[in-house]
């Protein structure tokens, strides 16, 4: 597969979230706005690259045995320096995504990259996956959180989108919102697949 096709399969044919079904933990719970969707597709795929590039690197080193708990610890040590980044410059941001940020030790994408894709191949070609996939996840993200914003708030952003006469549907910004625009835009994907 070229470096192209291994960057783009991310956003579409192998989406995590729309595709795969992957993350749906942090999915549902933090895209109530667009901008939490934009912190956690940003820190997940900072996690994702880092995690990969360093897997690549150690994947003759490390033994079969141990590489489950070897992966981990690579994975948890990348999200405990995002953590601590957030806490320390985007505060009330990292209030707000509270424990979705330490959990993404246990995200599935991140370990199934690494698992998968990421000890059976060069450091290049795991880069180019980490970042397709990260910003597959991460636009997924945007979108379902924006949705969820302009239908819940009348936002996006924080930007006023629509009028003061809009009627607003707060279930947008509950967990049931949550599962029907994520229900509708799966639906979408799935008939822009068979078209």
């Amino acid at each position: 597969m070229s470096l192209q096709k291994e960057f783009t399969k991310g956003f579409f044919a192998e989406n995590p979230i729309f595709r795969l079904l992957l993350g749906m933990c942090p999915t549902l719970a933090v895209t109530t706005a667009a901008i939490n969707g934009v912190a956690m597709g940003l820190a997940t795929t900072v996690v994702l690259v880092g995690s990969n590039c360093t897997i690549s690197l150690l994947r003759r080193l490390i033994p079969p045995r141990v590489r489950i708990p070897a992966f981990i610890v690579i994975i948890a040590s990348f999200v405990t320096i995002i953590d601590m980044l957030m806490a320390g410059f985007f505060y009330e941001l990292h209030k707000v995504l509270g424990l979705f940020i330490p959990l993404i030790v246990v995200n599935c994408i991140i370990l199934g990259r690494a698992e998968a894709y990421a000890s059976k191949n060069p450091l290049l070609r795991s880069l180019i996956d980490g970042l397709g996939m990260g910003l597959g996840f991460t636009i997924s993200l945007i979108v379902l959180g924006s949705i969820r914003e302009i239908l819940g708030s009348g936002t996006v952003f924080g930007f006023a989108l629509l009028g003061e006469g809009y009627p607003l549907f707060i279930v947008m910004l509950l967990p049931p919102g949550a599962f029907i625009v994520l229900g509708l835009l799966l639906g979408l994907m799935n008939r822009l697949r068979k078209a």
